[in-house]
């Protein structure tokens, strides 16, 4: 039962808990107040009867005096003003009681009986306060004085003070029951006040407890209001850490589900990778078996010079995919790459001189700030494979006759690298993926042959490169004009410094993530411009 019980008290609400604490507190401290009023009430009562009862025995004394040879003399009884109810008593040498009377209202005095002696007997006279308790005529305070061989008894009536003590002592308690019972209500309403707070948040946990947080909804948690989150109070403390809280599961599960659809994201693309690279070297390989067999079968089915020559060109473009899957694949694994000063008008003009030995029907211009420095910290290979890329995609995607203008220019603390050409433009849908691997635009812009066509990593492998040497890749795109743009931050005027490899970066129409804006200046030292046309 006692385990039972202490079950139910632990169980038991704040509220009902405090309420008992206080309630239980305030009739403790109306007791202790009512007993100490009563002790000291009590002691000043009896002080004043223990002075009145002293006063009385001593006249009684002096009364008794005056005869002292007759030994049951009670005359001094008869003088006026003795108090009704006083009684008194002679006593002998040896303390017996001789002679005792007592004071009746309005009548002489009326001896006292044998019972009513006995309960005064054995009282000394040493002038001590005695409390007796007379038959008949109820409780007494009592002393003995001696004088010259006269003992007196004195004593008054108790009933004034008891009545007095009583009718405290019910006062004193009707007050604490009334005052207990409208603090306990008071208590009650405060306490119910005070912890309403404390039951939002219980509630607003609660409601939180029964959302699907194992399915992945993190939209629209409820919080503790503000009201509820006062730093000054207890439940507001509470609730401002349970909105902490509820914070830092919203973030936890939102990150969760940005990693996983990451990783969805990245195996659909890994998925995608593996197949678009299978079938790029399924193609070669194909080749290359078929004129392997063909030659197996003999001289007359096909020539082994030509032959060899197909798969020499097969080999050698399954050589070029791979070695460019080989360098995306270092790019991501974050490599460094060597690193120097690099003159980016130096290579730059080298990228379009091969572009036009390439692309004859194409033309070429190139448009440069000689008074302007250029130079930036990198690997000049690598830089020189981004600005090729971004050349040989205009040459393979744009019509014959097209115009492709490359310039370098300064931007303060970047330099900007810029192909544009007057092409028809890379179709809108498009533009958002035409930095990721394998993306082809070949239903929009026309492929010359085969041979022109590429695999769809130039400017992956552009984007990698740039976002390696700590820049960005962008492009802008409309029917009749078309801007490839790189920034790289210049170097710096110390020297050579090496610069390690991040990860590949991500783009969304041609601009980086997490990459402020860029910044389109232009050179206010006068441009040279350098044409290369070919015959058509």
């Amino acid at each position: 039962m006692s385990g039972r019980a202490s079950a139910r008290m632990r169980t038991r609400s704040i509220r009902a808990r405090l309420l008992v604490f206080v309630s239980a507190t305030l009739v403790v401290v109306c007791a202790a107040m009512g007993l100490v009023t009563t002790l000291f009430q009590h002691a000043y009562l009896m002080g004043t009867m223990d002075d009145r009862v002293l006063a009385t025995a001593e006249r009684a004394l002096s009364g008794a005096s005056l005869h002292p040879e007759i030994e049951d003399d009670l005359t001094f009884l008869r003088q006026t003003g003795q108090p009704a109810g006083m009684l008194s008593a002679r006593l002998d040498e040896k303390g017996a009681i001789v002679a005792a009377a007592v004071v009746a209202q309005d009548a002489p005095p009326r001896g006292l009986s044998t019972e009513q002696r006995t309960a005064l007997a054995d009282i000394r006279a040493d002038g001590a306060m005695h409390t007796r308790t007379v038959p008949g005529l109820g409780t007494y305070r009592v002393t003995v004085l001696a004088s010259g061989g006269v003992r007196v008894l004195a004593g008054l009536p108790m009933d004034d003070v008891q009545d007095v003590i009583s009718g405290l002592v019910m006062i004193e308690t009707g007050v604490a029951v009334a005052g207990l019972a409208a603090a306990g209500c008071v208590c009650a309403v405060v306490i119910r006040r005070q912890l309403r707070p404390l039951g939002r948040v219980a509630a607003t946990a609660a409601e939180v407890s029964r959302a699907p947080l194992g399915h992945g909804e993190v939209a629209g948690l409820t919080r503790v209001p503000a009201r509820d989150t006062d730093p000054d109070s207890e439940a507001g403390q509470v609730g401002a850490a349970l909105n902490h809280l509820l914070d830092h599961v919203e973030s936890a599960l939102a990150e969760r589900r940005r990693s996983e659809e990451h990783v969805r994201h990245s195996e659909e693309r890994m998925r995608r990778f593996l197949a678009d690279a299978s079938h790029e070297l399924r193609t070669p390989l194909a080749s290359i078996a078929g004129y392997a067999e063909l030659m197996n079968l003999g001289a007359d089915r096909i020539e082994p010079v030509l032959a060899w020559r197909r798969v020499s060109a097969e080999s050698a473009r399954m050589t070029g995919l791979v070695e460019d899957l080989l360098l995306l694949a270092r790019l991501d694994e974050g490599r460094p790459l060597h690193s120097g000063e690099v003159d980016l008008a130096a290579l730059v003009a080298e990228a379009v001189w091969n572009a036009r030995a390439a692309g004859g029907g194409h033309e070429w211009q190139l448009e440069l700030s000689p008074d302007t420095p250029v130079s930036v910290t990198g690997d000049a290979t690598r830089l020189h494979q981004a600005v090729a890329g971004l050349l040989s995609n205009a040459r393979m995607h744009t019509p014959v006759g097209t115009t492709v203008v490359a310039s370098v220019e300064s931007a303060g603390t970047h330099h900007v690298i810029r192909v544009r050409d007057n092409g028809p433009g890379i179709p809108p849908t498009l533009l958002p993926t035409v930095f990721e691997r394998f993306t082809r635009a070949d239903t929009s812009r026309s492929r010359a042959d085969a041979k022109s066509g590429g695999s769809g990593l130039g400017l992956a492998i552009a984007s990698a490169i740039t976002g390696a040497h700590g820049g960005r890749i962008g492009v802008e795109s409309a029917p009749g004009r078309t801007e490839f743009t790189i920034e790289l931050p210049a170097a710096t005027e110390t020297g050579v410094e090496k610069r390690a490899v991040s990860g590949r970066p991500t783009q969304g129409r041609g601009e980086l993530r997490d990459q402020p804006p860029r910044t389109r200046t232009r050179p206010p030292a006068p441009v040279t411009r350098i044409p290369w046309r070919t015959g058509r």
